[in-house]
């Protein structure tokens, strides 16, 4: 097997192979979408739908994704998905996984499949979405409200947002409401961006 792949299907048969750095996932849950895009968003980890399933940004958070995408006039097939830590991490609670931050040693253990997934996707821009894809695209913790907006990741172009699972815990429905709208100006502001990078 290649150590250093040059395709996105050749290195996704090394993470595929790699066993959990986590305890109880099933299965990796590659990256989805197509190479040299506008945005790559990258998320934190997979979930519990997400393991289960095989695909990232199918469960809860990734349906509010597809709202925000389609209300910000991004189609999901013109982007590409992907998480900074490839399994699933949980605490079980009798039957129902809940999911466990990832400790920054293990984003740390998938830096290196996810810096040369995005090398070989290309994409004009990268949205990191939360704290755990900043901090692994950053190289270290960055506050996301602090940091919000335009930045730049060692050598590509990016944007931090917030990870659309913590618009899911705001209680209050004009708060949720507030954040949802602005989590979707985030998405047309990166992709208004990505567009004055390609030159259109």
């Amino acid at each position: 097997m290649a150590a250093n792949p040059k395709t996105l299907k050749a290195l996704n048969r090394i993470i595929a192979a790699s066993p959990p750095f986590v305890k109880g996932s099933r299965r990796a849950v590659l990256g989805e979408g197509p190479l040299h895009p506008d945005l790559a968003l990258v998320g934190e980890q997979p979930g519990d739908t997400e393991d289960r399933e095989g695909r990232p940004f199918v469960g809860p958070a990734g349906k509010l994704l597809d709202k925000a995408l389609a209300e910000a006039g991004i189609e999901r097939k013109s982007v590409y998905v992907t998480n900074a830590v490839k399994h699933f991490k949980f605490e079980p609670r009798g039957k129902r996984r809940l999911h466990a931050r990832p400790r920054a040693g293990e984003v740390k253990h998938y830096i290196w499949w996810l810096k040369k997934e995005l090398d070989i996707v290309k994409p004009k821009i990268i949205v990191a979405m939360g704290a755990t894809a900043t901090h692994a695209l950053a190289g270290k913790s960055l506050s996301v409200n602090a940091h919000r907006g335009r930045v730049e990741f060692e050598g590509w172009s990016g944007f931090i947002t917030v990870h659309p699972s913590s618009l899911l815990r705001i209680k209050n429905d004009i708060d949720r409401r507030a954040a949802f709208r602005r989590f979707v100006a985030d998405l047309k502001g990166a992709k208004k961006w990505a567009r004055r990078e390609g030159g259109g």
